[in-house]
């Protein structure tokens, strides 16, 4: 992996819940890690739902290894969240491919 080719910067986000002052629990994404990266690739892909057709943007992200990362996790690029669908080893822990879908809402 070429360090040149890591030109983004994203951010890995987790899934945490927090309780505050009145003790009310308060879900939210709190950011793991920004990490450098490579855009692999980003396409439409069109799929039959049970509803009808609908549109995901997919990106495949690509970072150097890092323990802990899980398809529960987050991604943010750009202002746009994008869920974590697919995990992939690169060599032996040299690094990640992260296949993400653009999320409705944010």
């Amino acid at each position: 992996m070429r360090a040149g080719k890591l030109d983004k910067t994203i951010t890995l986000q987790r899934f945490t819940s927090t309780v505050d002052e009145y003790g009310t629990p308060i879900e939210t994404w709190a950011d793991l890690a920004p990490v450098r990266a490579q855009i692999i690739q980003a396409t439409t892909e069109e799929f039959m739902r049970g509803w009808g057709a609908s549109t995901e943007a997919a990106t495949i992200f690509r970072i150097r290894h890092m323990d802990g990362i899980t398809p529960s996790d987050r991604v943010t690029y750009q202002g746009r969240a994008y869920d974590l669908k697919e995990i992939k080893e690169l060599g032996r822990r040299e690094g990640l491919d992260l296949r993400c879908v653009a999320t409705g809402a944010d």
